[in-house]
């Protein structure tokens, strides 16, 4: 692909630090390298997150567990070159057992929606992206930080272009495109499972595949596909950085790197707003965008 005629910008809206690191960090690179400017806005700390990482389930990582969260983003940016943004929104945890246990008081998924975009419509005003991504209506999964991410970035996406929102927040700016992460489709769990078997090696995705049988699969909803094999050392670099959240020798990094670009070069998109003409499948995620130019969008209505 050319390189881009103008500065595009891209946003990228996550609930947790680590989440830009597990979800579509190799598109991010990619468009790094092609000359975008690249924003990840984490709207939480992560404060209440787990240790996955059993070399660092310990009392004192526990007890400086949001210190450490926030080094590690520091970490996992400079890896992948991007501009970093905090909300300052506190982690809800995620709520276990059956029935359910309350959320905790002030935590970010019981915000009021229109009060919690206001940061994210002053930071799009501020950043002004062309293309923002985030999670789906279930956030991907269905942790209350994420599905209210989803919510924030909707609610912002609407309103950042319209002068009569959020007046005190700065110039509107309207973007663009709105895409949905789509992390796995049950083609793309296939695809890996069957490249390692024909491999010779033993594949980590049969138990996943048994247990997903016939249930829910969001390839369906696929419309983009951006190409970005190359970048998936990046991207596995800055999953590593987390160190709390990830095992360096665990599951997410069983398949070796030549079978990933072989198997599934893509980190797959869900295209939910678009105010350009793009037709589908895109493979290009400023796909419509580059054809009117880094234009000033502001108040397109």
């Amino acid at each position: 692909m050319p390189e881009l005629a103008e500065q595009l910008r891209l946003m990228a809206v996550h609930a947790h630090p680590d989440d830009e690191s597990s979800k579509g960090a190799a598109t991010m690179a990619r468009y790094l390298a092609e000359g975008a400017q690249v924003l990840v806005v984490t709207c939480t700390g992560g404060e209440r997150g787990s240790v996955l990482n059993p070399k660092l389930d310990r009392p004192d990582v526990w007890s400086n567990i949001a210190d450490i969260r926030r080094a590690e983003m520091d970490a996992a940016r400079a890896i992948l070159g991007v501009e970093q943004a905090w909300l300052g929104f506190v982690d809800s945890g995620l709520p276990e057992g059956d029935p359910l246990p309350p959320l905790p008081e002030g935590c970010f998924a019981l915000q009021d929606v229109e009060v919690a975009a206001g940061p994210l419509v002053r930071l799009m005003r501020e950043f002004r992206p062309h293309v923002v991504t985030t999670y789906d209506e279930n956030g991907g999964y269905p942790h209350p930080d994420h599905i209210m991410c989803h919510k924030i970035s909707m609610a912002a996406f609407e309103a950042a272009g319209d002068p009569t929102r959020y007046p005190e927040l700065g110039e509107p700016w309207q973007p663009l495109k709105l895409y949905y992460d789509i992390g796995f489709s049950k083609a793309k769990i296939m695809a890996l499972h069957e490249a390692m078997l024909a491999a010779g090696h033993e594949s980590p995705y049969v138990e996943w595949l048994q247990r997903w049988g016939d249930g829910p699969d969001k390839g369906a909803r696929i419309t983009t596909q951006v190409e970005c094999g190359q970048y998936f050392p990046v991207r596995d670099d800055a999953l590593r950085a987390h160190a709390t959240q990830v095992d360096p020798d665990g599951f997410w990094f069983h398949v070796p790197m030549e079978i990933q670009r072989q198997a599934w070069p893509t980190e797959d998109f869900e295209l939910a707003r678009s105010l350009v003409e793009s037709p589908l499948p895109e493979s290009d995620l400023f796909a419509g965008v580059r054809a009117v130019g880094a234009v000033d969008t502001t108040d397109p209505r």
